[in-house]
């Protein structure tokens, strides 16, 4: 009774901290926006990311078998806890915080690793590990963050150009229906909800002004929705079995308990997520005209570290950046914070009220696929706009972006290509981002230890 007062009073008074600052929120140099369209684009990026995220509790809690309790807890203190991480990223103090309009959510890397933990050793394993790895990323982040000299243009454009490309036949799949192995995967209803929805999308940017325009990827997912409505392909059931109110708590699933095997495998997986955040903080710096000192890059990744400690105590996951969210700042033209804010607060919110929250998850697949081919294609283009400040007259840049480029998408179009190697290694490799990244920074050093291309000091 204490814990549930104290955990609402926490609740209450970050609800009114984080209205203050939105409320006070200003940034020097970019458009702003109203409130009440800041609350609709904080909509649209809730809404691109929140299928994403909530796959990872639904699958981890189905293989580990929760029933019906477990999983409603699992799923709202999940979204709680992303509210909680947004926020923590959103605003920049001495130690932590990137402050770039950027949402966070569970990285789809650890379903495996935290399925196998789970089901060899136990679920209290699960977020002992995850603690762990939490710490391990905020002790490292300063380390971490001298990586960024190895970041020139030309790996930054190449990364992001692979994160947004490698993510496409994610999109596809959805667009598809999600489960490929379904009987209705592809069929015609799922096709033409999906391809509506682009074309809505794609319509209002040709045709839309103002704040219609910004909005493009939110009005096409409620067209898309509306007509999956109409074609018979939503089901209210989890909005009937959601229960109205649920509070977070500490240590739900019992005390954790630690493992060095499941530790080091969720450093490998951190390490991995800690590459991926550093390709979305340089698209997000390059987009609002900031550019990222080591010093920056150490706060946003210690304040994942702390999300992911607070995921471990609360019995979630890890969170990290989230690229869908990269392509809506680019679609919207609005690269403020403040509707990041909003989303955040929705976030907690939803956490809090898992009846509400589980509208969302009546959007099918295909019409988040087909938005998704969009902001995904998005933070592709980004990748090649960065690679236009790049000489490629210049044989070594023409070779760093070759290499990377197709080593990651050949990767993640065929990850089998690593399946005789170790399970620690594979954890790393089967990810076309990290071994694309790796190879960018790897051949970027050596074409600079031969002194064809000049690193900055920093």
């Amino acid at each position: 009774m204490h814990r549930d007062f104290f955990i609402c009073l926490f609740t209450y008074r970050s609800i009114v901290k984080f209205r203050r600052i939105i409320l006070n929120n200003s940034e020097k140099g970019l458009k702003q926006v109203s409130h009440l369209k800041a609350a609709v684009l904080g909509l649209q990026h809730l809404l691109a990311m929140y299928s994403g995220d909530i796959i990872v509790p639904l699958l981890i809690g189905a293989f580990l078998h929760f029933n019906a309790a477990q999983m409603t807890y699992l799923v709202s203190a999940d979204i709680f806890m992303c509210g909680i991480a947004t926020l923590l990223q959103l605003k920049r103090t001495p130690i932590t915080g990137i402050g770039l309009p950027v949402v966070l959510g569970c990285a789809v890397q650890v379903i495996t690793p935290l399925e196998t933990i789970g089901g060899t050793l136990g679920v209290t394993y699960i977020y002992g590990a995850i603690i762990c790895s939490g710490l391990f990323v905020f002790l490292i982040s300063g380390l971490f963050s001298k990586l960024r000299r190895f970041f020139p243009p030309v790996v930054t454009g190449s990364l992001i150009t692979i994160i947004g490309f490698s993510l496409v036949p994610v999109a596809v799949q959805d667009l598809g229906g999600g489960d490929a192995t379904a009987k209705t995967f592809a069929n015609a209803q799922n096709l033409t909800v999906g391809l509506v929805t682009m074309v809505v999308v794609l319509l209002i940017n040709i045709f839309g002004k103002g704040f219609l325009r910004s909005i493009s990827v939110l009005v096409g997912m409620i067209v898309g929705t509306g007509l999956a409505g109409a074609m018979g392909m939503i089901s209210l059931s989890s909005v009937s079995s959601a229960s109205w109110f649920k509070l977070p708590q500490p240590f739900y699933f019992g005390t954790p308990h630690f493992s060095w095997s499941a530790i080091l495998t969720m450093i490998l997986v951190s390490l991995t997520t800690m590459v991926e955040s550093t390709g979305v903080f340089l698209a997000l710096g390059d987009l609002t005209g900031r550019k990222l000192s080591s010093k920056e890059l150490a706060k946003g990744y210690r304040a994942e570290g702390i999300a992911a400690m607070l995921g471990g105590i609360f019995n979630t996951f890890p969170y990290s950046t989230f690229s869908e969210n990269v392509g809506v700042v680019q679609l919207s033209g609005i690269k403020t914070k403040r509707p990041i804010y909003y989303a955040g607060l929705f976030l907690l919110i939803l956490g809090l009220l898992p009846k509400v929250g589980a509208f969302a998850t009546v959007v099918p697949s295909s019409v988040l696929g087909g938005a998704m081919i969009v902001m995904f294609g998005m933070v592709g283009v980004q990748g090649i706009r960065i690679l236009q400040q790049v000489d490629f007259n210049k044989n070594a840049n023409l070779l760093i972006v070759a290499i990377a480029v197709g080593s990651g998408i050949g990767v993640t179009v065929y990850p089998q290509i690593f399946s005789s190697f170790p399970k620690a290694a594979q954890i790393i490799l089967d990810n076309g981002i990290v071994v694309g990244g790796f190879m960018a920074v790897l051949i970027t050093v050596l074409f600079s230890i031969s002194g064809q291309i000049k690193l900055d000091k920093e």
